[in-house]
């Protein structure tokens, strides 16, 4: 069962850029019962397991960019470690729901544009042209080659720093951020966000799994079939978003996100912290 909705997991993450943990974390809490801290550490073998069976694929077609997911990374990074040394100066209750409002409202941007398939009147930024964070990609669902400017360069990394604050304050993930702030902010292609978002949670992920497993939070007699379930789901997801059309992605997108920002705004509210 935990090896199904792995695969299940793996197949979502890939396709929308969220990471397999939106899935398997409150699968195992609810489902099976298990302790939160072994679902987490579960949920970050998830997320590598994801960006790893999907990097091939996306990488192969040109479909991440590794400029942008760099750039933005900083923004990340930056945010936090400034959440992380200033979080007994700011309000957790406030940023839940502050957080909240600014995917509910980018949730209902997507709504208004869900039938576009590629962004339009897009006014390229001087500082995407200085990093060379442009790009192309052979889009096999319209079956052409599809060339695409970054803008509101700077609106992006700021969206990013937020969403680092929100996880070194609060330890929770910031897929959702990744996929708003390179979509809705730097209006790049819908399969190019999701496939940076994949590529970008990756190398986070990675880089705290070895803290996780020091604190003993993953046991591997549930984290294998996690990892294999979700690898094999990742896969197939790759292969699969490749051959939607961004309008699929945006319907499948906008529900979880929307999800996502009302139980942020619900925990604000009731926050005890």
């Amino acid at each position: 069962m935990i090896l199904l909705i792995s695969v299940v997991a793996g197949v979502v993450g890939a396709v929308l850029g969220l990471g397999g943990g939106i899935i398997v974390t409150p699968a195992l809490t609810l489902l099976f019962g298990l302790d939160i801290k072994y679902a987490i550490g579960s949920s970050i073998i998830s997320v590598i397991a994801t960006s790893s069976g999907a990097a091939i694929a996306y990488l192969r077609d040109h479909l991440t960019n590794i400029r942008v997911a760099m750039f933005l990374e900083l923004g990340t990074t930056l945010g936090a470690v400034t959440g992380a040394f200033v979080g007994g100066f700011l309000s957790a209750k406030a940023l839940y729901i502050i957080f909240g409002l600014l995917l509910l409202y980018s949730s209902l941007n997507m709504l208004k544009k869900v039938n576009t398939e590629l962004p339009t009147n897009v006014k390229p930024h001087p500082m995407a042209e200085k990093l060379r964070l442009n790009g192309s990609y052979y889009d096999k669902a319209l079956d052409k080659q599809v060339s695409y400017q970054v803008s509101n360069v700077y609106a992006g990394l700021s969206v990013m720093y937020g969403a680092g604050v929100m996880s070194g304050l609060l330890g929770i993930g910031s897929g959702s951020f990744k996929v708003m702030a390179m979509d809705m902010f730097m209006k790049m292609p819908l399969k190019v966000s999701s496939a940076t978002s994949n590529f970008m949670m990756g190398v986070t992920a990675a880089a705290s799994a070895g803290l996780f497993f020091v604190r003993g939070d993953i046991d591997p007699k549930i984290a294998a079939p996690v990892a294999v379930g979700v690898l094999i789901g990742a896969t197939l997801g790759a292969r699969l978003m490749q051959r939607l059309k961004s309008r699929t992605i945006r319907r499948l997108f906008i529900p979880i996100l929307l999800y996502i920002a009302i139980q942020m705004i619900w925990q604000g509210w009731g926050y005890k912290g």
